[in-house]
């Protein structure tokens, strides 16, 4: 699986973004729409956890489990996985959408936990946000700062869903974290064959790597 890695700030910055962080000291949650409060809800129950435990980012077991818990409410990873598959979801078995959802959202953060350690020091700018009266639709600016550094520009795409805003598609810098795998995964199914292949594939990785790290 190719992925965009062009620097470990570039990795833990799409981190951040999976994991719908939000942190930013200077910003109060009284100060957000409602689509911003989503990021910033989430993102103080990560920060929390780590307070309580530095090495929990390093047990990829509890880590998946907190996404479970307190992420995955604020993600809408089945319209994600929908956009990165593209017309392989629309032929697929109910039963595959489901496993590939649940094993594509392990992916990432299998992918991208252990680059989080490295990354020290940073918090999140919420840029001013462009919304219509009732839109069930929008783009959230954000830019990730550390010091000495650019800032990263991230943008999340967000939907409300049952009264509740929810990611998903991610970009950093402008690039899509869906166009990016969907190119992947268009390329594994095509050499594969099938859809049901490359999910047990992604399976059996992701499982492999839950027990190494457990």
């Amino acid at each position: 699986m190719k992925t965009n890695t062009r620097t470990p700030l570039y990795l833990v910055t799409l981190l951040i973004a999976i994991l719908n962080l939000g942190f930013a000291p200077y910003v109060v949650a009284e100060t957000l729409a409602p689509p911003q409060v989503g990021i910033q809800e989430s993102s103080e129950k990560l920060r929390l956890k780590i307070q309580q435990d530095k090495s929990f980012i390093l047990k990829f077991t509890e880590v998946n489990a907190f996404v479970q818990q307190n992420i995955y409410p604020y993600v809408d990873f089945n319209r994600m996985s929908a956009l990165v598959l593209g017309q392989n979801w629309r032929q697929a078995s109910s039963e595959d959408r489901v496993r590939f959802t649940k094993e594509f959202q392990t992916l990432l953060v299998r992918t991208y936990s252990r680059a989080f350690v490295e990354f020290k020091d940073w918090s999140i700018r919420y840029l001013p946000l462009n919304m219509e009266p009732g839109a069930t639709k929008v783009i959230v600016n954000t830019e990730v700062l550390q010091p000495g550094l650019q800032p990263i520009g991230v943008s999340y795409r967000m939907v409300l869903v049952d009264d509740k805003w929810k990611a998903y598609d991610i970009m950093i810098e402008g690039v899509s974290l869906v166009t990016n795998y969907r190119s992947s995964f268009n390329d594994e199914i095509a050499r594969s064959g099938s859809l049901s292949s490359v999910i047990a594939d992604l399976s059996k990785r992701n499982s492999e790597a839950l027990a190494s790290n457990s």
